[in-house]
């Protein structure tokens, strides 16, 4: 039943002695697959620039507002400048199997008050893209955001860059719509596609996760019984009409 106010009007449900969830901390958050540490230029920037560079013709970053870097000082440049205030709050993903670096993504738009965080600069290396590194560093992140407390996680990303939209809706996030016009991107136009998943919806989509990791849920040579798609599916709110997973 939808409660109202004084004046009989609609209004949402109450949030009682509702507490502000903390801000990300320099803390590691460590998988089976991956952990991602807090990013640093001495610790990470070499390892990072060398994994990136193996996307030869840079399409990876062709829906990010920089990059590619061909040199490493641009990049650890472009690292001092841009991914050490508060928000947005960088990670490096490494690949617990080798100790490399090999992608970096960041918690950003972060709102304590409202309990609302996105997850963005989302940019994977080659070596481990497709994989359970991947997947799982996703994991961890949406992990901490609804275990600390947060009420709302948001993806966000340009409307033409379907691979993100698919990823979006494979992780489980519900589809919103599109914001036209909603900022230029490389000296045009951008609509932005968003997709969000709320914390009722964590029990859910944690055994999700889980189910897929799970290394039963793998054959002798890799390969998935169930897709992450398959068991998030039925957990969305709504499905993006571009993306048929």
């Amino acid at each position: 039943m939808t409660e109202t106010n004084a004046l009989g009007l609609p209004v949402g449900p109450a949030v009682p002695d509702w507490t502000p969830p903390p801000r990300p901390a320099r803390q590691v958050l460590a998988g089976r697959f991956c952990r991602l540490e807090p990013l640093d230029i001495a610790a990470h920037a070499a390892g990072l620039h060398h994994h990136f560079s193996e996307d030869t013709d840079g399409r990876g970053w062709s829906y990010l507002p920089y990059g590619p870097f061909d040199a490493l000082g641009d990049f650890q440049t472009w690292m001092a400048e841009t991914c050490f205030d508060a928000d947005p709050f960088f990670y490096a993903i490494i690949d617990n199997a080798t100790g490399r670096a090999a992608g970096m993504v960041s918690y950003m738009r972060i709102n304590p008050a409202h309990g609302s965080i996105e997850v963005g600069h989302v940019h994977y290396a080659p070596v481990i893209q497709r994989s359970r590194v991947t997947s799982e560093a996703m994991y961890l992140m949406m992990q901490w955001v609804f275990e600390a407390g947060y009420r709302r996680y948001e993806w966000k990303c340009h409307s033409f860059n379907h691979p993100s939209r698919v990823a979006a809706q494979r992780l489980g996030f519900s589809y919103e719509g599109v914001f036209r016009d909603h900022m230029i991107h490389r000296g045009r136009s951008r609509d932005t596609a968003w997709y969000a998943c709320v914390v009722s919806e964590w029990p859910d989509l944690k055994a999700a996760f889980e189910t897929w990791l799970d290394d039963t849920n793998f054959d002798a040579d890799g390969n998935q019984r169930q897709s992450l798609s398959a068991l998030t599916r039925p957990i969305l709110v709504a499905s993006d009409p571009e993306v048929t997973t």
